[in-house]
């Protein structure tokens, strides 16, 4: 078992388990990923879901009784209640656009894709000139967002300047779909989008809207959607209650918006 007294002073760990191996720099995300990992094996183990000789890991991957031992862990503490039928009802209002069918969208992107090493803090910088840079010259004659897509991005689709052509929202990452679709901006985003992949520029150049479903059709999914906010926000609780109760060096949990657990 890795403990503090077996690891330099910089190596981030949860009441003394490293996260990490030396030397070894994780971006925010994947660090605070596996904080949370770590927090909810150690509370298996303490509710006596798992044994207590599970080895913890700093590669990332737990053990497949941790796996399974955390689910059984979450279920047993998370209470999720049911949505209401009025609470459907406005989330459908309040979300219309989100349960349409046939939407599509023809994108083109600038990737600054996060590689293991890669400085994050450097990275997003870099994106964040850039999205300066080509919101400046939207609209303009000369195309600078395509020039900017061969010479930076990290996607194939650099060489065509970026262009992804028209897409739905289940041909892009789910975190990627819900800053992208279902809005009616169009022109280059004023925000980085953040998706599995990296940091990306994206220009809205056109939008086909779809159809909207009327609420009996959707009520499954606006149901669905609003346990899954639900399941977040008390696994946010959850989370939160660990890292109070637990000794935690290196990493900002409260820097993540939402708890990073796969």
């Amino acid at each position: 078992m890795t403990t503090v007294s077996d690891v330099d002073a910089t190596v981030a760990r949860v009441n003394g388990i490293a996260l990490h191996a030396p030397g070894h720099a994780l971006p925010p995300d994947d660090l605070r990923q596996r904080a949370c990992t770590e927090l909810l094996r150690q509370a298996a183990q303490k509710e006596g879901l798992l044994r207590a000789d599970d080895a913890p890991s700093v590669d990332g991957v737990i053990s497949e009784a941790a796996t399974v031992a955390i689910e059984a862990l979450l279920d047993r503490m998370l209470s999720i209640p049911e949505p209401s039928e009025d609470a459907c009802l406005r989330h459908h209002a309040a979300h219309e656009a989100t349960y349409r069918t046939g939407e599509r969208t023809r994108l083109r992107h600038v990737l600054f894709a996060v590689t293991p090493g890669v400085d994050v803090v450097a990275l997003r910088k870099r994106a964040e000139a850039m999205l300066l840079d080509v919101r400046c010259h939207d609209g303009k004659t000369n195309d600078q967002f395509a020039a900017a897509a061969r010479t930076w991005s990290n996607c194939p689709s650099g060489g065509d300047g970026g262009d992804l052509g028209w897409l739905s929202s289940t041909d892009c990452a789910p975190e990627f779909a819900r800053e992208v679709f279902g809005r009616a901006e169009v022109g280059v985003l004023p925000r980085l989008v953040h998706s599995r992949f990296g940091l990306h520029v994206v220009e809205v150049l056109a939008r086909e809207p779809g159809v909207a479903q009327p609420y009996e059709d959707v009520r499954g999914a606006v149901a669905m959607a609003l346990r899954q906010v639900a399941y977040v926000t008390a696994l946010r609780q959850y989370l939160a209650v660990l890292a109070g109760n637990a000794k935690v060096e290196g990493v900002d949990l409260a820097a993540a918006d939402t708890p990073l657990v796969q």
